[in-house]
């Protein structure tokens, strides 16, 4: 009895895993201007945008530049309403950007009923932010 019980424990397990896998959703964006996205400032390109932590509810995104393999992780700060105006099916990034300078602000996958707020410099209050909205795309980059 223990092998089999053993055995459906391991089956079981795979396909949490498998499912995982399979709800794991990779997006690509083209960003045309410097961003800073964490602790890393990243160029212009074509970004792959995959969420590496779908099991523990706390979102974790890798941002890698398909042209120069170079990625940034960000960790969720905040669950957020999505921007008003944003239609279902219509993932976005969303960037706050100041004197030339844009960060990273927020991520949405189009389907959920939150975006995900991620950490970045504080502005100046005699500063005026501009958001840019940048739409992602189902998959890999090119």
């Amino acid at each position: 009895m223990k092998k089999l019980t053993t055995k459906v424990m391991i089956a079981t397990a795979a396909l949490m895993v498998a499912a995982g896998v399979a709800s794991a959703q990779t997006m690509t964006a083209q960003i045309s201007f410097e961003f800073r996205a964490g602790n890393q400032v990243m160029a212009p390109g074509t970004y792959q945008v995959d969420n590496l932590n779908t099991q523990t509810g706390i979102p974790i995104y890798r941002l890698l530049d398909v042209n120069s393999h170079r990625a940034t992780t960000v960790l969720a700060q905040a669950r957020v309403d999505p921007e008003k105006g944003w239609a279902a099916g219509n993932p976005k990034l969303l960037f706050t950007c100041t004197s030339g300078s844009c960060v990273l602000a927020e991520l949405w996958s189009g389907s959920e009923s939150n975006a995900y707020k991620f950490r970045g410099p504080k502005t100046d209050t005699d500063q005026t932010a501009v958001l840019r909205e940048i739409p992602l795309r189902p998959g890999k980059g090119e």
